[in-house]
């Protein structure tokens, strides 16, 4: 059995409205139950599925006389060797920044 062509152009133009309609709601590629480790990572740290800060304490070589300095992450002050005197990192307004040669291993949680 042949459509005629008006119910034809009645199908197209259902179809082509559903397909409007359906990306312009914008349905997910994903379960928000399970979602990935990079998009857990950009959202704030409010807002992701189990909360959790974005600082963290490192521990900080000095690059003259090997002395581990404990550091925050985001230290609002000049921290400081306590041997040399050296200055190991600096504040940025976010993340303190660490001084060239510096090198940290960030702690554990615990």
């Amino acid at each position: 059995m042949l459509c005629s062509p008006l119910s034809f152009l009645s199908l197209i133009s259902v179809f082509f409205f559903m397909r409007r309609y359906l990306s312009a709601m914008g349905f997910f590629d994903s379960d928000l139950s399970y979602p990935t480790v990079r998009s857990e990572r950009m959202k704030h740290k409010r807002r992701r599925l189990v909360q959790g800060p974005n600082s963290y304490f490192m521990d900080v070589k000095c690059p003259n006389c090997t002395t581990v300095t404990k550091v925050y992450s985001h230290a609002a002050t000049i921290v400081e060797c306590k041997s040399c005197n050296k200055k190991l990192s600096r504040p940025t307004g976010g993340k303190a920044k660490l001084a060239q040669g510096c090198s940290f291993r960030r702690k554990t949680d615990h």
